[in-house]
């Protein structure tokens, strides 16, 4: 019967444990454009904002509703996500 309790108590914990980190993956800010389809690649799409061409990569778990096509507007949802960092020790002060 004890051995059954601490399993329960472990099964609970972990589902906890679960799903705190499933929740702080939902916190990365969400950002948008929405300009003209300037090109569409498989792996990117790029936009016109303004004076400005954004090239957004893309995949296959992309979502995409309706047909993307150079000329139409678009609004792309990203977040940003870091693909590397590098740290440098910061240097001394004299």
């Amino acid at each position: 019967m004890k051995k059954i309790q601490i399993c329960s108590s472990l099964l609970l914990c972990g589902t906890l444990l679960l799903g705190a980190i499933t929740a702080s993956a939902g916190d990365a800010k969400t950002y948008q454009v929405t300009g003209p389809v300037l090109e569409v690649t498989p792996t990117t799409i790029t936009v016109q904002k303004g004076d400005d061409k954004w090239e957004i990569a893309r995949n296959k778990s992309t979502k995409v509703t309706g047909d993307i096509k150079v000329g139409s507007k678009v609004t792309i949802y990203y977040t940003m996500v870091a693909a590397e960092v590098e740290v440098k020790d910061a240097k001394a002060k004299k």
